[in-house]
């Protein structure tokens, strides 16, 4: 996506402001954007109830912060060179690329969490764990599939906002998807009225203005071959004075 096109959709950040809020640092948080494959591709979306203090009635794909055991957990599986190198940019250099992998990991556990459904690859290796989340995941018998997972966009709430992250939004397919794919009763309930939609379709729901960039990098990575896509350019979006600041990774 060039950033032109981001700058005339933006409404600035009066979506987000809260005039009363005081500037707070952002939270590490991670997002899964799942890719059901078909004529038309698909995404898996849920509304955030009216009671959330972060975007209320809002659709947004399944996601949530960063845990200490998602930066500490043991896998076989690493995330693709090119991936890895994007995350690295535009960081700290005293972040450890294991917080890093912990993020990709993350938005596996919260969708996991969020929508009962388990993103993983069959393997029988025996995988185990303190946590009780990943461990009823390894239950199932699979892996995280990081070396398949994609990162491609980064994003700064706001500074104005009474909750505010920075989250890196990744991307997966459906192929992964361990259950039965319209099975989503285990959910948290976090996320409702949680539905498959084509990309068109999402347009006419009631979307933050980041989703509504996010489906677009979305629908231009997915003209390119799985490669291309682990290979291509990840977009990060922070504000400065209620501007959006736009650069490649």
């Amino acid at each position: 996506m060039k950033a032109k096109t981001a700058r005339q959709k933006t409404r600035d950040d009066t979506e987000y402001r809260d005039e009363q809020a005081q500037a707070v640092r952002p939270r590490e948080a991670a997002t899964l954007v799942i890719v059901r494959q078909g004529s038309e591709p698909k995404v898996l979306m849920g509304k955030r109830a009216a009671s959330h203090a972060f975007m209320p009635n809002k659709f947004v794909f399944p996601g949530g912060r960063l845990d200490v055991i998602d930066q500490r957990l043991s896998v076989p599986s690493k995330l693709c060179s090119s991936v890895i190198e994007r995350l690295q940019k535009e960081t700290r250099k005293n972040v450890s690329d294991h917080k890093l992998r912990g993020l990709a990991l993350a938005a596996i556990r919260e969708t996991y969490e969020e929508t009962g459904l388990i993103i993983g690859r069959k393997t029988t290796q025996k995988l185990t764990t303190i946590n009780p989340v990943w461990q009823r995941y390894f239950d199932h018998g699979v892996e995280p599939p990081l070396d398949k997972i994609d990162f491609i966009a980064r994003a700064v709430t706001p500074t104005y906002r009474n909750r505010r992250f920075d989250t890196r939004f990744f991307m997966i397919f459906d192929e992964f998807i361990q259950t039965d794919p319209d099975d989503m009763v285990k959910g948290s309930g976090e996320l409702l009225d949680l539905h498959w939609l084509t990309l068109a379709e999402t347009q006419n729901l009631d979307l933050p203005t980041i989703t509504r960039w996010i489906i677009d990098m979305v629908d231009q990575r997915l003209k390119l071959n799985r490669q291309a896509q682990l290979q291509a350019p990840a977009t990060y979006v922070r504000f400065i004075n209620g501007k959006p600041l736009i650069k490649t990774l």
